[in-house]
């Protein structure tokens, strides 16, 4: 059976100010047209399908669009709920939705599977959506983090799969053991750590397919993270989009590999029936450095004219308009950062000290100008134009 996991689609998310909807949706098709090409039988949503828990009307469309063509590709779609999304919001119509979507939202269904057969057997689909510990201990007393309601839904995963046997698929919305995030970009779902989630949690099922990091990442064979299917920071600028294509056998993700150890067999057997299928990048991100005039004007920043741009410019001082002045040159600058890069004195002296030491009226400018600036000194234009004001204030004073 051919699964293709993807996740993290933020339907609805702006990117620094600008709508990302037309660019997800052109991202969205080609996820379609490849499910359609490589003859996927169950395409796995693994939540945060919304960027909110009241997402705009627009959002819904795409959403409908997406799941539509999905369908009429006569694959199997199974969506679950993520931290952003509201589970009651995107689950509402899942009783009206066409045979063959299936958006699993309730926590009672840890337990009852979706199920999809092929000539090797059936495969069970269980879906776990993001469990809030707080609205869970009603449920299973005791409970106090993401590690503990992972761990309580998995046992159910594995109680019931010990009744019906055959292969099997687990769906979830969680830090991992041993992820690396992407600064500042996946709301934190972690509590002092205690919400981390360890790896053995997930023993049990062939194919575990997890949402929630950005970036495709793969705790182990068997356990993995398919990222979001576009950029939404400039921080995951070279982070791959795509998704992963999973070929599960009849002995779940393939025999043992000629030549393989026993003890590595099966992750080696894991690795190789499971591939990445990469996924179109609509505008690139590109961070750009220098002075502002450099950014202005310089003709090797040419082939970047058309990308995202976040521009961190290196002026000692802040300049007038960057915003303005770069969307003049970049139609799609979003960012501006002013990162001065100036060489810093190293004086351990007081401002008193150095103002007693100034022996003339530049240097006493100058040791203002340390002062305010936190060690950065007059440039070489800056001192020029004291030394002419001061020659001007000289000259006036000699002729009073």
């Amino acid at each position: 059976m051919r699964i293709l996991h993807t996740s993290d689609w933020h339907i609805g998310r702006s990117f620094h100010g600008h709508s990302t909807l037309e660019a997800l949706r052109g991202v969205l098709e080609a996820l379609v047209e490849q499910v359609r090409e490589q003859g996927v039988d169950v395409v796995v949503v693994a939540g945060d399908v919304f960027d909110s828990a009241a997402p705009a009307a627009g959002a819904y469309t795409l959403l409908s669009d997406v799941l539509r063509g999905l369908s009429d590709t006569g694959a199997t779609v199974i969506v679950t709920s993520g931290n952003h999304d509201s589970a009651a919001r995107l689950g509402f119509q899942s009783a009206l939705l066409r045979d063959g979507v299936h958006v699993l939202t309730d926590p009672a269904s840890i337990g009852a599977p979706v199920t999809v057969s092929d000539d090797d057997g059936p495969v069970h689909f269980y879906g776990i959506p993001f469990l809030e510990p707080v609205l869970m201990r009603h449920v299973w007393p005791g409970v106090r983090s993401q590690a503990d309601v992972l761990e309580r839904a998995m046992d159910l995963v594995r109680a019931d799969l010990a009744v019906r046997g055959g292969r099997s698929v687990a769906i979830a919305h969680c830090f991992a053991a041993g992820v690396e995030p992407t600064p500042q970009l996946e709301r934190d779902i972690q509590q002092g750590g205690l919400d981390i989630v360890a790896l053995s949690t997930f023993d049990g099922v062939d194919y575990m397919a997890l949402g929630h990091i950005h970036g495709q990442q793969q705790p182990s064979p068997r356990v993995r993270y398919s990222g979001a299917p576009l950029h939404y920071s400039f921080g995951e600028r070279f982070k791959p989009r795509g998704s992963w294509l999973v070929d599960l056998g009849p002995d779940g993700l393939g025999a043992q590999l000629p030549g393989a150890d026993e003890s590595d067999a099966g992750d080696q057997a894991a690795q190789a029936a499971v591939r990445w299928l990469p996924l179109p990048v609509p505008r690139a991100l590109t961070t750009l450095t220098g002075t502002l005039e450099d950014l202005l004007a310089d003709a090797r920043h040419a082939p970047h004219e058309g990308d995202w741009i976040n521009a961190e410019y290196t002026d000692p001082l802040p300049q007038r308009d960057p915003m303005r002045r770069l969307l003049e040159r970049f139609p799609y600058c979003a960012a501006v950062a002013h990162i001065p890069v100036a060489a810093r004195v190293d004086d351990s002296r007081t401002y008193a000290e150095r103002v007693r030491a100034a022996r003339n009226d530049a240097e006493l400018v100058d040791a203002f100008l340390l002062h305010v600036r936190d060690g950065e000194g007059a440039t070489t234009r800056e001192y020029e134009l004291i030394a002419e004001m001061l020659g001007q204030r000289t000259r006036a004073e000699a002729t009073a």
